[in-house]
């Protein structure tokens, strides 16, 4: 087996570290590889792990999580929203208390989940360009990022 390591490592063959090795080339050398796109439940198992390296990797990501219906979900530090968990079929809505990044006084947002929903009361609706101005003190903060995991939660568009 040591040859089939040589083999890997002989860039005059390759001729680059960034390029994808096709499985036949590895079946030429006489490996066993077991393609993953070939079995559903496989290729799920792996795309979500691949979401996950992504996201802990990729992002300034701090905690990870799964929840009973298999759904990574990311929470940044930096946004600190912490997001009532809609349940994933039946919510119309999130809401959330999103602290100002200026005056870091808490603002209640409600974002609407596939179709418009009454306001409730005490808070503000999701702005359609994910720019919230501080009703305390005016500053304009971005909620692109709750839009994203709200979204990814829920399942559904945030409707605006």
């Amino acid at each position: 087996m040591w040859w089939i390591a040589k083999k890997l490592c002989a860039h005059k063959h390759w001729l680059t570290h960034g390029r994808s090795i096709k499985i036949s080339d590895l079946e030429a050398m006489g490996l066993q590889i077991t393609n993953y796109s070939n079995s559903p439940e496989l290729a799920d198992a792996l795309a979500r792990y691949h979401t996950l390296l992504q996201m802990t990797f990729a992002t300034n990501i701090y905690k990870i999580f799964e929840t009973p219906d298999s759904q990574i979900i990311r929470f940044i530090p930096l946004a600190g929203i912490p997001v009532q968990q809609p349940a994933p079929a039946e919510s119309q809505l999130a809401v959330f208390d999103f602290p100002c990044g200026n005056c870091k006084k808490p603002s209640r947002i409600q974002a609407n989940l596939g179709k418009s929903q009454p306001l409730e009361p005490g808070s503000h609706p999701f702005p359609s360009d994910n720019k919230f101005r501080c009703p305390h003190c005016g500053a304009e903060n971005d909620l692109s990022e709750a839009r994203r995991q709200i979204e990814m939660q829920a399942k559904k568009p945030v409707i605006t």
